[in-house]
């Protein structure tokens, strides 16, 4: 039996190690490329190591733009604000709909399940915003729309606390006399580090990775964050190399390190992620599995 477990265990250890692989090579041709020279990646393809070592693309940022730290400034404080701001409202829609004790329980479940099935669409969406909310080259275009609420992590939520949160807890703190605001507060809320965690992590990823937002409502260049200010150089770039004449392409658009500039712009985008991602991975599994499982 012990043999049969060794080798059980040898074969999952080579699974295992087969899976990381094929997450973290992406991320290491990622890096790679971005350091090689352009005309050796159209040429050759993309490779493990660089091929002929070229730092083009991330001196073209960086010459390319005076704001991008102003614009890494924008994009934490964003996702900072927009995290807080979406937990809290996950925090208050999934604890009461988790209570099998709250009327209207059933109606308040349903309107979350229609946001999840139904929207307005892009253009009533946006004149909404823009003509009725007036959130156009405001830091609010960066908050509110598509990210400060979704039904799926408000479900997830409420599958933990209904799972993990005993009724009967509840029911003696109030009869000790805590109201509702101290039961959340003390009790459901320090319980719940697992899936707040998950969700912190779900949520600030979106906001950080989120150009779509300044895309539509944002045209002031001060108030560009990372990922829209990237994204506008990197069109930039496909513009300038395409160019208006031949005399453009041949002396300009054939220097634009387009392809390398991609991978570039991805690991400028990803290094906060990797920074951060350690040090809430171990509540990761525990927020997923029960948030999303049971219920």
């Amino acid at each position: 039996m012990v043999k049969r477990d060794r080798v059980f265990q040898a074969i999952d250890h080579v699974i295992l190690f087969l899976v990381a692989a094929f997450c973290v090579l992406p991320l290491i041709l990622l890096f790679s490329s971005s350091l090689s020279n352009e005309t050796a990646v159209l040429h050759e393809g993309y490779h493990i190591l660089p091929r002929e070592f070229d730092l083009t693309a991330y001196q073209y940022i960086v010459n390319g733009s005076s704001g991008i730290m102003r614009s890494y400034g924008i994009s934490a404080i964003v996702t900072l604000a927009g995290t807080l701001g979406n937990l809290f409202i996950t925090i208050l829609y999934a604890y009461p709909i988790s209570r099998r004790d709250l009327k209207g329980r059933t109606f308040f479940s349903f309107v979350l399940f229609f946001t999840i099935l139904f929207n307005g669409g892009l253009i009533p969406t946006y004149m909404m915003w823009t003509n009725t909310f007036h959130i156009k080259n405001t830091y609010l275009a960066y908050l509110l729309p598509n990210l400060l609420m979704n039904g799926f992590y408000v479900i997830m939520a409420r599958n933990f606390f209904a799972a993990n949160i005993p009724f009967e807890l509840l029911e003696s703190a109030k009869i000790d006399g805590a109201g509702e605001v101290r039961i959340l507060k003390n009790i459901v809320i320090p319980m719940s580090k697992p899936i707040l965690a998950t969700l912190g992590l779900f949520v600030s990823l979106n906001y950080w990775n989120d150009w779509q937002n300044g895309l539509y409502y944002i045209s002031n260049d001060n108030m560009y964050t990372i990922q829209v200010l990237l994204n506008r150089m990197l069109l930039d770039a496909l513009y300038m190399q395409q160019g208006l004449s031949k005399e453009i392409s041949s002396s300009i658009g054939a220097a634009m390190p387009t392809s390398t500039l991609k991978m570039a712009i991805a690991v400028l985008g990803a290094i906060p992620v990797l920074i951060i991602f350690p040090f809430i991975a171990r509540y990761l599994t525990g927020g997923i599995v029960v948030g999303a499982v049971k219920g």
